[in-house]
Protein backbone atom coordinates (compact mmCIF):
# COMPACT_ATOMS: atom_id res chain seq x y z
CA UNK A 1 0.00 0.00 0.00
CA UNK A 2 0.95 3.31 -0.54
CA UNK A 3 0.89 5.86 2.66
CA UNK A 4 1.51 9.37 3.54
CA UNK A 5 3.13 9.76 6.38
CA UNK A 6 5.05 13.36 7.71
CA UNK A 7 7.03 13.10 11.04
CA UNK A 8 9.08 15.67 13.10
CA UNK A 9 12.54 14.57 12.96
CA UNK A 10 12.07 15.80 16.98
CA UNK A 11 10.28 13.14 17.97
CA UNK A 12 12.75 10.27 16.72
CA UNK A 13 13.56 9.17 19.59
CA UNK A 14 10.73 8.64 21.37
CA UNK A 15 9.11 6.55 18.37
CA UNK A 16 11.91 4.56 18.51
CA UNK A 17 12.33 3.55 21.86
CA UNK A 18 11.03 0.03 23.40
CA UNK A 19 11.30 0.83 27.24
CA UNK A 20 8.04 0.94 29.52
CA UNK A 21 7.22 4.65 29.74
CA UNK A 22 7.89 6.84 27.81
CA UNK A 23 6.82 10.70 29.48
CA UNK A 24 6.51 13.77 26.72
CA UNK A 25 6.06 17.12 28.00
CA UNK A 26 5.68 19.95 25.53
CA UNK A 27 3.74 23.26 24.85
CA UNK A 28 1.19 23.75 23.06
CA UNK A 29 1.47 23.45 19.30
CA UNK A 30 5.21 20.99 19.82
CA UNK A 31 2.95 18.28 17.91
CA UNK A 32 3.46 15.84 20.42
CA UNK A 33 -0.31 14.57 20.11
CA UNK A 34 -0.42 14.81 16.27
CA UNK A 35 3.14 12.73 16.34
CA UNK A 36 1.78 10.39 19.04
CA UNK A 37 -1.64 9.32 16.71
CA UNK A 38 0.70 8.70 13.40
CA UNK A 39 3.05 6.49 14.97
CA UNK A 40 0.57 4.24 16.81
CA UNK A 41 -1.20 3.99 13.61
CA UNK A 42 1.69 2.85 12.01
CA UNK A 43 2.74 0.62 14.93
CA UNK A 44 -0.46 -0.89 14.83
CA UNK A 45 -0.62 -1.92 11.00
CA UNK A 46 2.64 -2.98 11.29
CA UNK A 47 2.70 -5.16 14.11
CA UNK A 48 0.37 -8.03 14.47
CA UNK A 49 -0.61 -8.89 17.98
CA UNK A 50 -0.74 -5.05 19.39
CA UNK A 51 -3.46 -3.29 21.19
CA UNK A 52 -3.93 0.00 22.35
CA UNK A 53 -5.47 1.87 25.36
CA UNK A 54 -6.36 5.61 25.22
CA UNK A 55 -7.04 7.71 28.15
CA UNK A 56 -7.90 10.33 29.56
CA UNK A 57 -9.51 11.85 33.08
CA UNK A 58 -12.62 11.66 31.74
CA UNK A 59 -13.75 9.27 29.64
CA UNK A 60 -16.08 11.08 26.92
CA UNK A 61 -12.80 13.40 26.29
CA UNK A 62 -11.42 11.33 24.36
CA UNK A 63 -13.77 11.58 21.57
CA UNK A 64 -12.50 14.90 20.62
CA UNK A 65 -9.04 14.33 22.13
CA UNK A 66 -7.29 11.50 20.94
CA UNK A 67 -9.78 9.68 19.09
CA UNK A 68 -9.65 12.60 17.30
CA UNK A 69 -5.79 12.65 16.48
CA UNK A 70 -6.08 8.96 15.06
CA UNK A 71 -8.27 9.27 12.94
CA UNK A 72 -7.35 12.54 11.80
CA UNK A 73 -3.99 10.26 11.61
CA UNK A 74 -5.94 7.93 9.75
CA UNK A 75 -7.28 9.95 7.00
CA UNK A 76 -3.86 11.75 6.43
CA UNK A 77 -2.09 8.72 5.44
CA UNK A 78 -4.58 6.82 3.44
CA UNK A 79 -6.63 9.39 2.62
CA UNK A 80 -9.86 8.25 0.98
CA UNK A 81 -8.98 4.45 0.96
CA UNK A 82 -9.23 4.66 4.72
CA UNK A 83 -11.53 2.32 4.62
CA UNK A 84 -10.02 -0.67 2.75
CA UNK A 85 -7.40 -0.77 6.04
CA UNK A 86 -9.92 0.58 8.90
CA UNK A 87 -12.86 -0.01 10.85
CA UNK A 88 -13.67 3.08 12.81
CA UNK A 89 -16.73 3.07 15.51
CA UNK A 90 -17.99 6.49 16.73
CA UNK A 91 -20.63 4.19 19.48
CA UNK A 92 -18.74 3.16 21.11
CA UNK A 93 -15.50 4.68 20.44
CA UNK A 94 -13.35 1.75 18.57
CA UNK A 95 -11.01 1.85 15.80
CA UNK A 96 -9.71 -1.64 14.44
CA UNK A 97 -6.77 -2.44 11.57
CA UNK A 98 -8.50 -4.51 9.59
CA UNK A 99 -5.37 -6.62 8.04
CA UNK A 100 -4.43 -7.73 11.83
CA UNK A 101 -7.42 -6.71 14.28
CA UNK A 102 -5.53 -4.85 16.18
CA UNK A 103 -7.59 -2.25 17.60
CA UNK A 104 -7.61 0.93 20.08
CA UNK A 105 -10.57 1.23 22.40
CA UNK A 106 -11.14 4.16 24.81
CA UNK A 107 -11.43 4.51 28.87
CA UNK A 108 -11.80 7.48 31.49
CA UNK A 109 -10.30 7.05 34.92
CA UNK A 110 -12.59 9.91 37.10
CA UNK A 111 -14.92 7.48 38.96
CA UNK A 112 -14.55 3.75 40.57
CA UNK A 113 -17.00 2.40 38.03
CA UNK A 114 -14.57 3.75 35.12
CA UNK A 115 -11.94 2.11 36.91
CA UNK A 116 -12.83 -0.96 37.16
CA UNK A 117 -13.72 -1.23 33.98
CA UNK A 118 -10.09 -1.22 32.89
CA UNK A 119 -9.84 -4.66 34.83
CA UNK A 120 -12.00 -6.16 31.84
CA UNK A 121 -10.28 -4.97 28.99
CA UNK A 122 -10.22 -7.68 26.51
CA UNK A 123 -9.28 -7.93 22.71
CA UNK A 124 -9.51 -9.71 19.85
CA UNK A 125 -6.34 -10.38 19.40
CA UNK A 126 -3.26 -10.14 21.06
CA UNK A 127 -3.30 -8.31 24.44
CA UNK A 128 -3.06 -4.64 25.80
CA UNK A 129 0.19 -3.77 25.16
CA UNK A 130 0.29 0.37 24.88
CA UNK A 131 -1.49 2.75 26.76
CA UNK A 132 -1.91 6.45 25.64
CA UNK A 133 -2.89 8.81 28.39
CA UNK A 134 -3.27 12.15 26.81
CA UNK A 135 -3.13 15.38 29.28
CA UNK A 136 -1.33 13.13 31.73
CA UNK A 137 -1.15 15.64 34.30
CA UNK A 138 -5.48 15.45 34.82
CA UNK A 139 -4.55 12.03 36.59
CA UNK A 140 -3.98 11.16 40.28
CA UNK A 141 -1.11 8.69 40.65
CA UNK A 142 -3.31 6.34 41.89
CA UNK A 143 -4.77 6.17 38.26
CA UNK A 144 -1.75 5.65 36.64
CA UNK A 145 -0.76 2.98 39.44
CA UNK A 146 -3.95 0.83 38.15
CA UNK A 147 -3.31 1.32 34.04
CA UNK A 148 0.47 0.03 34.78
CA UNK A 149 -0.73 -2.66 36.43
CA UNK A 150 -2.48 -3.89 33.73
CA UNK A 151 0.45 -4.56 31.23
CA UNK A 152 1.54 -7.39 32.63
CA UNK A 153 2.37 -10.89 31.37
CA UNK A 154 4.31 -12.91 29.03
CA UNK A 155 4.60 -11.75 25.83
CA UNK A 156 5.40 -13.58 22.37
CA UNK A 157 9.15 -12.44 21.40
CA UNK A 158 10.02 -9.37 20.00
CA UNK A 159 6.95 -7.73 21.79
CA UNK A 160 6.99 -5.16 24.66
CA UNK A 161 4.69 -3.35 27.02
CA UNK A 162 5.08 0.30 26.44
CA UNK A 163 2.83 3.44 28.59
CA UNK A 164 2.98 6.40 26.77
CA UNK A 165 2.05 10.11 28.53
CA UNK A 166 1.78 13.05 27.00
CA UNK A 167 0.92 16.46 28.60
CA UNK A 168 1.95 20.45 29.54
CA UNK A 169 4.41 20.31 32.15
CA UNK A 170 1.73 23.26 34.28
CA UNK A 171 3.18 22.16 37.96
CA UNK A 172 6.73 21.66 39.05
CA UNK A 173 5.60 19.91 42.17
CA UNK A 174 3.16 17.38 40.24
CA UNK A 175 3.99 13.91 41.02
CA UNK A 176 4.86 12.57 37.20
CA UNK A 177 8.25 14.99 37.46
CA UNK A 178 8.87 13.59 41.10
CA UNK A 179 8.45 9.88 39.54
CA UNK A 180 9.76 10.20 36.11
CA UNK A 181 11.66 13.51 35.65
CA UNK A 182 14.00 13.55 38.95
CA UNK A 183 15.32 10.24 38.60
CA UNK A 184 17.03 7.88 36.96
CA UNK A 185 15.41 4.82 35.57
CA UNK A 186 16.58 2.53 32.18
CA UNK A 187 12.41 1.88 31.95
CA UNK A 188 11.76 5.64 31.65
CA UNK A 189 12.63 7.74 28.58
CA UNK A 190 11.42 11.44 29.00
CA UNK A 191 11.13 14.03 26.23
CA UNK A 192 10.68 17.68 26.28
CA UNK A 193 9.27 19.25 23.26
CA UNK A 194 7.81 22.89 21.95
CA UNK A 195 6.00 24.92 19.10
CA UNK A 196 9.75 26.12 18.05
CA UNK A 197 10.52 22.28 17.02
CA UNK A 198 7.43 21.66 15.49
CA UNK A 199 8.29 22.57 11.47
CA UNK A 200 4.18 22.18 10.46
CA UNK A 201 3.62 25.04 12.64
CA UNK A 202 2.07 28.06 10.73
CA UNK A 203 3.68 31.82 11.05
CA UNK A 204 0.32 33.34 12.48
CA UNK A 205 0.22 30.50 15.83
CA UNK A 206 4.32 31.58 16.02
CA UNK A 207 2.92 35.48 16.10
CA UNK A 208 0.49 34.35 18.74
CA UNK A 209 3.05 32.74 21.02
CA UNK A 210 5.87 35.76 20.73
CA UNK A 211 2.35 37.94 21.64
CA UNK A 212 2.21 35.38 24.70
CA UNK A 213 6.19 35.81 25.27
CA UNK A 214 5.68 39.55 25.99
CA UNK A 215 2.33 39.87 27.72
CA UNK A 216 2.20 36.48 30.20
CA UNK A 217 6.25 35.56 30.66
CA UNK A 218 5.05 32.58 33.50
CA UNK A 219 2.47 31.11 31.00
CA UNK A 220 4.97 31.94 28.17
CA UNK A 221 7.34 29.21 29.92
CA UNK A 222 4.87 26.55 30.34
CA UNK A 223 2.52 26.86 27.21
CA UNK A 224 5.16 28.19 25.00
CA UNK A 225 8.41 26.34 26.18
CA UNK A 226 7.15 23.16 27.25
CA UNK A 227 9.22 24.05 30.69
CA UNK A 228 8.11 23.24 34.40
CA UNK A 229 6.49 25.27 36.22
CA UNK A 230 3.87 26.40 38.66
CA UNK A 231 0.66 28.32 36.55
CA UNK A 232 -0.40 30.11 40.23
CA UNK A 233 -3.39 32.54 40.60
CA UNK A 234 -5.99 30.11 38.47
CA UNK A 235 -8.95 32.92 38.28
CA UNK A 236 -11.71 29.69 37.85
CA UNK A 237 -11.54 26.02 39.52
CA UNK A 238 -15.32 25.52 40.12
CA UNK A 239 -15.58 23.44 36.84
CA UNK A 240 -16.06 20.00 35.16
CA UNK A 241 -15.86 18.87 32.01
CA UNK A 242 -18.56 16.51 30.99
CA UNK A 243 -21.34 14.69 28.69
CA UNK A 244 -24.79 16.20 29.25
CA UNK A 245 -27.69 16.84 27.35
CA UNK A 246 -27.97 20.64 25.46
CA UNK A 247 -31.23 20.42 24.36
CA UNK A 248 -32.40 23.50 25.46
CA UNK A 249 -35.87 22.42 26.79
CA UNK A 250 -33.42 21.15 29.94
CA UNK A 251 -32.57 24.59 31.16
CA UNK A 252 -33.97 27.70 32.36
CA UNK A 253 -32.45 29.89 30.42
CA UNK A 254 -30.65 29.88 27.76
CA UNK A 255 -28.12 32.66 25.46
CA UNK A 256 -25.57 32.97 23.08
CA UNK A 257 -22.20 34.88 23.68
CA UNK A 258 -19.59 36.50 21.92
CA UNK A 259 -16.38 37.98 21.95
CA UNK A 260 -14.90 39.43 18.70
CA UNK A 261 -11.45 38.41 16.52
CA UNK A 262 -9.44 37.72 14.28
CA UNK A 263 -5.87 37.64 14.86
CA UNK A 264 -6.93 36.81 18.16
CA UNK A 265 -9.58 33.90 18.25
CA UNK A 266 -13.57 34.83 17.78
CA UNK A 267 -15.18 32.98 20.29
CA UNK A 268 -18.91 32.28 20.36
CA UNK A 269 -20.74 30.36 23.39
CA UNK A 270 -24.01 29.20 24.00
CA UNK A 271 -24.69 29.32 27.63
CA UNK A 272 -27.36 27.58 29.68
CA UNK A 273 -28.78 27.87 33.12
CA UNK A 274 -30.28 25.42 35.66
CA UNK A 275 -30.71 25.86 39.39
CA UNK A 276 -27.93 28.10 39.57
CA UNK A 277 -25.30 26.49 37.79
CA UNK A 278 -23.84 26.90 34.54
CA UNK A 279 -23.50 25.00 31.47
CA UNK A 280 -21.64 25.78 28.45
CA UNK A 281 -23.11 23.70 25.74
CA UNK A 282 -21.70 24.39 22.68
CA UNK A 283 -18.87 26.78 21.06
CA UNK A 284 -17.71 28.07 18.02
CA UNK A 285 -14.05 29.48 18.11
CA UNK A 286 -11.88 30.44 15.33
CA UNK A 287 -9.42 32.89 13.85
CA UNK A 288 -8.79 35.15 10.75
CA UNK A 289 -11.69 34.65 9.87
CA UNK A 290 -14.07 37.79 8.49
CA UNK A 291 -17.98 38.24 10.34
CA UNK A 292 -19.42 36.86 7.09
CA UNK A 293 -17.60 33.81 7.09
CA UNK A 294 -18.29 33.56 11.05
CA UNK A 295 -21.79 34.15 10.64
CA UNK A 296 -21.87 31.21 8.15
CA UNK A 297 -19.96 29.06 10.25
CA UNK A 298 -22.53 29.57 13.15
CA UNK A 299 -25.60 28.23 10.78
CA UNK A 300 -23.73 25.48 10.48
CA UNK A 301 -23.39 24.33 14.17
CA UNK A 302 -27.09 25.54 14.65
CA UNK A 303 -26.28 28.45 17.25
CA UNK A 304 -30.47 29.53 17.95
CA UNK A 305 -30.99 33.22 15.99
CA UNK A 306 -33.76 33.48 18.31
CA UNK A 307 -31.81 34.14 21.89
CA UNK A 308 -30.05 36.69 22.97
CA UNK A 309 -26.66 37.57 22.31
CA UNK A 310 -24.54 39.28 24.42
CA UNK A 311 -21.52 40.69 22.52
CA UNK A 312 -18.21 42.93 23.20
CA UNK A 313 -19.66 46.20 22.69
CA UNK A 314 -16.69 47.68 21.26
CA UNK A 315 -17.53 46.38 18.00
CA UNK A 316 -21.13 48.00 17.34
CA UNK A 317 -20.48 47.51 13.42
CA UNK A 318 -20.24 43.78 13.96
CA UNK A 319 -23.13 43.74 16.09
CA UNK A 320 -25.31 45.21 13.28
CA UNK A 321 -24.14 42.34 10.67
CA UNK A 322 -25.29 39.75 13.19
CA UNK A 323 -28.73 41.78 13.98
CA UNK A 324 -28.76 41.57 9.66
CA UNK A 325 -27.74 37.91 9.83
CA UNK A 326 -31.31 37.28 11.90
CA UNK A 327 -29.73 37.28 15.23
CA UNK A 328 -31.96 40.02 16.30
CA UNK A 329 -31.17 40.02 19.36
CA UNK A 330 -27.70 40.71 19.56
CA UNK A 331 -26.42 42.80 21.41
CA UNK A 332 -23.20 45.46 23.25
CA UNK A 333 -23.07 44.33 26.64
CA UNK A 334 -22.63 47.53 29.45
CA UNK A 335 -19.01 48.13 30.17
CA UNK A 336 -18.53 50.27 33.16
CA UNK A 337 -15.53 50.65 35.62
CA UNK A 338 -15.27 47.65 37.51
CA UNK A 339 -17.73 45.52 35.44
CA UNK A 340 -14.73 43.04 34.24
CA UNK A 341 -14.16 41.85 38.50
CA UNK A 342 -17.43 41.92 38.98
CA UNK A 343 -18.61 39.83 36.24
CA UNK A 344 -15.43 37.02 37.67
CA UNK A 345 -16.67 37.47 41.23
CA UNK A 346 -20.27 35.97 39.99
CA UNK A 347 -18.60 33.32 37.78
CA UNK A 348 -16.69 32.13 40.91
CA UNK A 349 -19.20 32.52 42.95
CA UNK A 350 -21.53 29.95 40.61
CA UNK A 351 -21.51 26.26 42.38
CA UNK A 352 -20.17 24.81 39.15
CA UNK A 353 -19.50 25.58 36.06
CA UNK A 354 -20.34 22.78 33.47
CA UNK A 355 -18.51 22.78 30.35
CA UNK A 356 -19.49 20.25 27.19
CA UNK A 357 -16.62 18.06 26.34
CA UNK A 358 -17.36 19.01 23.05
CA UNK A 359 -15.88 22.74 24.30
CA UNK A 360 -12.56 21.91 23.81
CA UNK A 361 -11.05 25.56 23.06
CA UNK A 362 -12.83 26.45 25.91
CA UNK A 363 -11.92 24.40 28.72
CA UNK A 364 -8.19 25.08 26.71
CA UNK A 365 -8.76 28.63 27.86
CA UNK A 366 -10.36 28.07 31.73
CA UNK A 367 -7.82 26.16 32.88
CA UNK A 368 -4.97 28.51 32.47
CA UNK A 369 -6.83 31.87 32.59
CA UNK A 370 -5.19 33.80 35.49
CA UNK A 371 -4.57 36.70 37.50
CA UNK A 372 -1.10 38.98 36.32
CA UNK A 373 1.97 38.22 38.00
CA UNK A 374 3.68 41.18 39.29
CA UNK A 375 7.07 40.36 38.20
CA UNK A 376 9.06 43.00 41.54
CA UNK A 377 7.33 41.19 44.02
CA UNK A 378 5.89 37.53 42.89
CA UNK A 379 2.42 38.21 43.58
CA UNK A 380 -0.73 38.22 42.28
CA UNK A 381 -2.53 41.60 40.91
CA UNK A 382 -6.27 41.40 40.71
CA UNK A 383 -5.84 42.00 37.03
CA UNK A 384 -6.92 38.85 34.26
CA UNK A 385 -3.81 38.13 31.87
CA UNK A 386 -4.71 39.76 28.70
CA UNK A 387 -3.84 36.51 26.61
CA UNK A 388 -5.64 33.18 25.19
CA UNK A 389 -9.02 34.66 26.93
CA UNK A 390 -11.59 34.88 24.05
CA UNK A 391 -13.68 32.27 25.19
CA UNK A 392 -13.41 33.48 28.89
CA UNK A 393 -14.97 37.45 27.69
CA UNK A 394 -17.63 35.51 26.33
CA UNK A 395 -18.16 33.58 29.50
CA UNK A 396 -18.25 37.31 31.12
CA UNK A 397 -20.66 38.73 28.95
CA UNK A 398 -23.02 35.67 28.69
CA UNK A 399 -23.54 36.60 32.61
CA UNK A 400 -24.49 40.16 32.43
CA UNK A 401 -28.38 40.08 32.19
CA UNK A 402 -28.52 37.15 34.87
CA UNK A 403 -26.03 39.29 37.15
CA UNK A 404 -27.83 42.78 36.88
CA UNK A 405 -31.27 41.46 36.33
CA UNK A 406 -33.17 39.89 39.63
CA UNK A 407 -35.76 38.84 37.77
CA UNK A 408 -33.86 36.61 35.09
CA UNK A 409 -32.15 34.43 37.75
CA UNK A 410 -35.99 32.25 38.86
CA UNK A 411 -37.24 33.03 35.23
CA UNK A 412 -37.79 29.81 32.79
CA UNK A 413 -37.14 29.92 29.60
CA UNK A 414 -39.44 32.68 27.53
CA UNK A 415 -41.46 30.30 24.96
CA UNK A 416 -40.46 30.16 21.88
CA UNK A 417 -36.63 31.29 22.34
Amino acid sequence: MNIKVELNPAFKEVNRSKRRYIVMKGSAGSGKSVDTATNYILRLLQDPGRNLLCVRKSDITNRDSTFAELQGAIFRMFGDKYEKYWIIKQNPLMIECKANCNQIIFRGVNDDKQREKLKSITFKRGKLTDVWIEEATELMQSDFEIIDDRLRGKLPPGQFYQIKMTFNPVSATHWIKKNFFDIEDENVLTHSSNYVNNRFIDAAYRARMERRKKVDPEGYRVYGLGEWGEVGGLILTNYVVEDFNTDHSNFDYVVNAQDFGFNHANALLEVAFKDGELYICKELYVYEKDTNEIIQMAAEKQFDKKLNMYCDSAEPDRIKMWQKAGYKRARGVLKEPGSVHAQIDYLKQIPKIHIHYSCTNTYDEIRQWKWQLDQKTNEYTDEPVPFFDDAMAALRYSIEDIRRNSRVKSRKRPKGL
